[in-house]
């Protein structure tokens, strides 16, 4: 077997965890061609009863932005909003990252590029995710483009090896590498939950940020059980251990320490100013107003969706590497998400309450969540517990607890 069918292999049966009888969504672009045919063969394997690959085309979305109304901006087409409707009732869903142009939308307007989403089709895939009714995972294709961006040339073979090398696939059995993987990170969640933090404290050059966390959360990482029973691993790679925040409480100065692609533009020294568990203020290099246009997509869009932590030990972070691809740089290193808050990190005991009844108790629901990094060698994270007492979770890139 050749590596872009070990790869689907791993994709499908570890990623996706795709069951006899399911049907199969799969989202690419046009360069991901190779792997979407070779994860549809594997899923066939698996017992899939259809596979349907969307591919989307950049530059299409380019022009939409550059000539379309403000309405079609968030416009979303019945067909696709049922396509992920479907998709969310038990179907799998795999995506497929890798922009071969990841600044085609750089000289746009980027308060337009920002809004450009499509709202209610991005509802129905966040509903299935917090449901836990659809399995999904987001895997990566090296394209030429993306290595030029971090290599300075087109080295496609050099970025497949920092591919493989991060998704465990140079392993001679990658799916028991993944399990053991999984159970280090579910060891390490276990020591987070057993410590019952009340806040994260993050603390670096340009960071003095606290985080208060939801009382109801909980620690998640390694992958997530549907409600059908398939075991998903959401990112492939995957590093880190991730919660809940309380979307009231959070205050300071964060500075993220890594660019952020955001599909056609990249965002540069990032930097955010939270009060009361909002970002009230935004600053970048580049892409600063992409980010303002993103958080004020709706209400809560400027509020906290995630905390995750993430060590030097990481797969990822042990090559060096700066990806400029969010699926790997945030399993380098700390993160953290503005938006939609994961609902599979919490108890349970928020379940059966509406959206409303949810953010009184401090979940935040929104249609965007964006992931940035926040951690590094300089970085420390701290815990603490509802009566003050700290506790060191990482220092200098290294993971403190035992």
């Amino acid at each position: 077997m050749d590596r872009v069918d070990r790869y689907a292999d791993l994709i499908v049966r570890v990623g996706a965890d795709v069951q006899p009888g399911q049907t199969v969504f799969v989202l690419a672009l046009p360069e991901h061609a190779e792997l979407a045919r070779a994860i549809t063969r594997s899923a066939y394997d698996a017992g899939a009863t259809y596979v349907d690959v969307l591919y989307g085309d950049p530059h299409v979305r380019r022009a939409m932005i550059e000539r379309a109304s403000d309405e079609t901006l968030t416009y979303s087409p019945s067909w696709i909003v049922e396509r992920n409707r479907v998709a969310a009732d038990g179907g799998a869903f795999i995506m497929i990252a890798g922009e071969n142009e990841p600044e085609l939308l750089a000289d746009l307007d980027q308060t337009r590029v920002g809004k450009a989403r499509m709202l209610d089709a991005i509802a129905e895939v966040r509903r299935g995710q917090n449901e836990k009714t659809m399995a999904w995972t987001i895997a990566a294709w090296p394209t030429a483009g993306w290595a030029q961006l971090m290599f300075g040339e087109p080295d496609v073979e050099r970025l497949w090896d920092a591919i493989s090398a991060s998704v465990g696939l140079d392993e001679e059995d990658p799916v028991a590498a993944w399990k053991a993987h999984g159970d280090k990170l579910r060891a390490r969640c276990k020591q987070l939950n057993d410590l019952k933090f009340d806040a994260l404290h993050y603390e670096g050059p340009g960071t003095d940020l606290t985080v208060g966390l939801l009382p109801e959360h909980r620690w998640l990482g390694g992958g997530v059980e549907t409600t059908y029973g398939a075991f998903h691993i959401a990112n492939m790679p995957t590093e880190e251990c991730f919660t809940v925040p309380d979307r009231n409480r959070a205050d300071g100065t964060v500075r993220s320490t890594y660019p952020l692609q955001l599909g056609g533009t990249i965002v540069r020294d990032l930097e955010f100013t939270l009060a009361d568990g909002k970002i009230v203020d935004v600053q970048a290099s580049t892409g600063a107003e992409t980010m303002r246009s993103l958080l004020a997509t709706d209400d809560s869009a400027p509020r906290l969706g995630e905390v995750a932590l993430v060590d030097g030990s990481s797969r990822v972070g042990k090559t060096g590497l700066v990806f400029f691809n969010t699926l790997f740089d945030e399993n380098a290193t700390c993160h953290i998400a503005f938006g939609s808050a994961i609902q599979a990190s919490t108890d349970g005991s928020l379940d059966d309450l509406d959206a409303d009844g949810k953010q009184a108790r401090g979940f935040n629901i929104s249609a965007v969540h964006t992931d940035f990094m926040v951690g590094g060698p300089d970085v420390t994270v701290t815990g603490i517990a509802k009566d003050g007492t700290k506790t060191t979770i990482i220092e200098g890139d290294v993971w403190q607890l035992s």
